[in-house]
């Protein structure tokens, strides 16, 4: 192999093209809303961790399973990066017609790009909160929600946190 980009041969590097199964691709026996996505704080020190809230709900008929994905978006980056990276994910039951809080966090190191070594960058970033990528085609109807929020600070070496 030459190319170690993987630029063409995962999910993360697809440009335009859609994969043909992503990550979380599937049917439920239900349906789920996402709702009151809560980034803290909006505005993040450059190596701060970001705590994450979303409220998922089963408006369904049947009891189910969700699995909640959580990805970040770079808006721009001193490096190729990926169009979005999963950083977490949680399979979460939800009984029909109740609703659950979940609680994630966004570590500093999941922001790092590689630039001849892990770097952190201030900038803007885009995080989705759903049950399928950003913009991801499907039969089965699947919120994502969206919301920005900002690193503020010099750029750095990883390990310099």
């Amino acid at each position: 192999i030459e190319n170690y980009t993987m630029e063409g041969w995962t999910y993360r590097y697809y440009g335009q093209e859609a994969p043909l199964y992503p990550f979380g691709y599937g049917l439920s026996y239900t349906t789920f809303r996402y709702r009151d996505l809560v980034l803290s704080p909006q505005v993040l020190p450059i190596c701060a961790n970001l705590s994450v809230s979303v409220v998922l709900e089963n408006t369904g008929l049947r009891d189910s399973e969700e699995v909640v994905q959580l990805y970040l978006h770079w808006e721009q980056s001193s490096v190729p990066v990926p169009r979005w990276q999963l950083v977490a994910f949680r399979r979460v039951a939800v009984l029909a017609g109740r609703e659950t809080k979940l609680f994630f966090q966004v570590l500093a190191e999941q922001r790092a790009v590689w630039a001849q070594d892990w770097r952190l960058e201030p900038g803007t970033f885009t995080l989705f909160a759903g049950g399928q990528q950003p913009g991801q085609k499907t039969r089965a109807p699947s919120e994502v929600l969206s919301a920005r929020f900002s690193v503020a600070g010099t750029a750095r070496p990883l390990r310099g946190c």
